[in-house]
């Protein structure tokens, strides 16, 4: 038998067969995590030839997509992996949450929750960085939301954009933030839930369990297949779906029609219904509040073997699958607007 790799060290030595196979978690978590390390390599590319100044950032990012050699094929595989990481990411929430799997682990349902929060505003933080004509709806209302924060709003708007308003320290005070406020934090996140999960002995099981297990190497190999077709289907969609570039952005010549990352257009839309403060940070904090608080308050049964729609859980599903309906449903209308 060959010794086990750091990357078999990674995993407890067996896992419950039933709780590896495809149908139970879909390789949802080890997805997320090959996408964050395609999302970090090749932002870690793209920083050789970036420029955070308002006069050069459009114009490297230009020149990334058009002068470097592979330059485009590094930038699409960078948005596309970051943009699949937002949905798989979601998807394997709301898989934790259907099957119960926050169950006995709840200060890991917490980590995974921060996690899926940095990783938006990591993907808004690098939409703006491009620093192009199709951001600047999102850029003036994103920021402007911060300041309807009562007391602190003010404050937190200055530290996000350099300022009391957008002006020239706001690209390379967004730079800062995404390696340095969210990335960094984001990869410390991430390493800290997946050392819990392998102590934990797994994605969700009860410990007397005595179902039939399969060992890590079964696992590895069954990961690195999913990675291996991910990959793929990155390469495939990067080549035929390259991102768009705009010319830099103009703030005193704003589009007609306001636009927001695709991932926050449900917030856009509950923008049109009411107060700023109240539809636009109030509501999407609530949301994250009640979604955090489920393992705590609503559904405090032990584990016993987390099961798909399990009957403890069912006011907990309730809850995750309305508020994901009610925003997938906000989210097409705004597209389709």
């Amino acid at each position: 038998m060959s010794r086990p790799s750091f990357f078999h060290h990674l995993h407890p030595p067996t896992i419950p067969k039933r709780e590896a196979s495809f149908t139970y978690n879909f390789g949802l978590g080890g997805l997320s995590v090959f996408l964050f390390l395609v999302v970090g390599v090749t932002g870690m590319l793209e920083m050789f030839y970036y420029v955070p100044t308002i006069e050069q950032a459009n114009a490297s990012v230009q020149t990334i997509t058009f002068l470097v050699p592979f330059g485009w094929i590094v930038r699409a595989a960078h948005y596309w992996s970051a943009q699949a990481l937002v949905i798989v990411s979601v998807l394997h929430l709301l898989r934790v949450a259907l099957t119960g799997a926050y169950k006995d682990r709840r200060f890991n349902w917490l980590l995974g929750l921060t996690a899926l929060l940095i990783i938006l505003f990591l993907n808004f933080t690098g939409y703006a960085l491009r620093w192009d004509r199709d951001i600047a709806w999102a850029m003036l209302v994103g920021t402007n939301l911060i300041k309807t924060i009562p007391l602190i709003g003010l404050t937190l708007y200055n530290a996000v954009v350099g300022g009391d308003q957008i002006n020239s320290a706001a690209p390379p005070r967004l730079y800062a933030w995404h390696i340095f406020g969210l990335m960094l934090p984001a990869f410390i996140i991430l390493v800290w839930h997946l050392f819990k999960v392998r102590r934990d002995g797994g994605i969700a099981h009860a410990a007397e369990s005595r179902e039939p297990r399969i060992s890590r190497d079964e696992l590895v190999r069954r990961e690195t297949f999913v990675a291996l077709l991910a990959a793929i289907a990155l390469f495939a969609v990067s080549i035929l779906f390259p991102p768009s570039i705009t010319p830099p952005a103009d703030f005193t010549a704003l589009p007609k029609d306001p636009t927001a990352p695709w991932f926050f257009v449900w917030i856009q839309e509950l923008l049109r219904l009411g107060d700023p403060f109240l539809m636009g940070v109030l509501i999407p904090l609530t949301v994250i509040v009640i979604i955090g608080v489920i393992p705590y308050l609503i559904d405090r049964s032990s584990m016993g073997g987390a099961v798909w729609f399990n009957k403890e859980g069912r006011r907990a599903q309730w809850i995750v699958l309305m508020m994901i309906v009610v925003i997938v449903v906000l989210t097409i209308r705004g597209i389709l607007r």
